[in-house]
């Protein structure tokens, strides 16, 4: 048993007895950890407003033999404001939270998702372009090995006249095979841009149908992709139909 130090994440905290917190948090070095703030709920705790979901922070933890460790150090790096002071951007910030929650494992690194959760929300925070959230999910499934064709038709492998997308299936149609959920052109060619690198691009344009578009069709299609339905992806969902 020993001290230990990580940067991490928190993903989503839970009560335990009448004043400590389960803290889950996606750390740099080791994963998925769960531990325990004792004592946070209390008004008088030195860290408990630092131990917030979506704050990323330099966590301190002492190892146990049980099953959580304890938490006894945090220090803020980014609590992301602009994100916490307006609500479609923290539903945003929810569903990355919980996204990347489904993609990890206890105590498994995964250093390049981290990095990219960490990305998504700065520049969510910045900028507040919905494209963020679909850009991540698309990203974050090629990082699992569940990338999406966008190319080609599944079926027939034609690339003309491309105009559905099947999450079960993950990729595209043409309009011969179509089937499962419509595709505009546009989403097509914002999916691709995503995917292509050129993120940058995607988020100097101004918000439009297509991203939209784009953030029900890859909701879809990590729900599909992780057997779940979640709840924040939902939520995002009903607020940019509004």
């Amino acid at each position: 048993m020993a001290l230990y130090r990580e940067t991490g994440v928190v993903l989503r905290t839970y009560k335990l007895g009448e004043a400590d917190r389960i803290v889950v948090a996606l750390t740099k070095g080791r994963g998925k950890v769960r531990a325990v703030a004792k004592g946070v709920r209390k008004t008088r705790s030195k860290f408990g407003s630092r131990l917030e979901p979506m704050s990323h922070v330099k966590l301190q933890f002492f190892e146990t033999r049980g099953d959580l460790d304890i938490v006894t150090g945090v220090e803020t790096i980014d609590v992301f404001r602009s994100t916490r002071d307006d609500f479609e951007r923290l539903s945003r910030a929810v569903s990355l939270l919980e996204a990347a929650d489904e993609l990890t494992i206890e105590g498994e690194p995964n250093l390049k998702l981290f990095n990219m959760l960490v990305g998504a929300l700065r520049t969510l925070d910045d900028v507040g372009h919905p494209v963020v959230v679909p850009a991540f999910l698309l990203k974050a499934l090629s990082l699992e090995g569940l990338r999406p064709d966008f190319d080609s038709c599944i079926e027939c492998q034609s690339t003309d006249d491309l105009v559905a997308f099947d999450p079960g299936s993950g990729g595209v149609l043409c309009e011969d095979d179509r089937r499962a959920m419509p595709m505009s052109a546009a989403a097509l060619a914002l999916a691709r841009q995503v995917l292509n690198g050129r993120l940058a691009a995607a988020l100097a344009e101004a918000p439009s149908p297509a991203v939209t578009e784009l953030e029900l069709l890859t909701s879809k299609l990590f729900e599909f992709q992780v057997e779940r339905r979640l709840r924040a992806l939902g939520l995002m969902s009903e607020t940019s139909r509004r």
